[in-house]
C-alpha cells in the first residue's frame, strides 16, 4: 500500500483560492497532482450533498477552501459554509467515516505558497486514514 495515492475532491472559490491554485502553477511551484479542482462561485455554495456524492464516488478525502472571513466576494458565503461544514464533519462521524478526510481552510488569490502547504497537509492527513472503503461496504451490503 506504499504506493497508494489519495483521490481528492477540492472545491474552491473562484475569487479566491481557485486563484491560489492558478498562482502556484503559473509559478511552478511544486505540489502534489492527487486532487480534482472543482470551481464553485462561492464556498457557501457547496452542499453538504456534493461532499457527500464525492465521498460516495471514490474520492478518500474532500478539500473545500474560500475567501478569508471578512473577504468574502458574497459577503458573508465563507461563513455559512464554515458553520454547514462544522455541522458535516459532526454528521459524518455518526455515519462512520472519519471527520479527518474533509478539510476546510481559508486561502487568498495572493497565498499561492500557503496553497502548496495546504494541499500537502491535506493529502498527508488523508493518506495517513487509508482509502476510503466506507461506502463499498455499505453498498456491498445492499446489493
Amino acid at each position: 500500500m506504499s504506493d497508494w495515492q489519495p483521490k481528492i475532491v477540492s472545491f474552491f472559490c473562484n475569487w479566491c483560492t481557485y486563484g491560489a491554485a492558478d498562482l502556484a502553477g503559473v509559478s511552478r511551484f511544486e505540489h502534489p497532482p492527487n486532487t480534482r479542482v472543482i470551481r464553485v462561485p462561492c464556498s457557501g455554495r457547496v452542499s453538504p450533498k456534493f461532499i457527500l456524492a464525492a465521498f460516495m464516488n471514490g474520492a478518500d478525502g474532500v478539500w473545500v477552501s474560500g475567501c478569508h472571513p471578512g473577504d468574502c466576494h458574497y459577503i458573508e458565503g465563507n461563513l455559512y459554509a464554515r458553520r454547514r461544514f462544522t455541522l458535516l464533519k459532526n454528521q459524518m462521524e455518526y455515519m462512520g467515516l472519519e471527520p479527518g478526510r474533509l478539510h476546510f481552510s481559508w486561502i487568498s488569490s495572493a497565498e499561492a505558497t500557503k496553497y502548496v502547504e495546504v494541499i500537502s497537509d491535506v493529502i498527508d492527513a488523508v493518506k495517513a486514514l487509508g482509502p476510503n472503503t466506507h461506502f463499498v461496504k455499505q453498498q456491498a451490503k445492499v446489493a
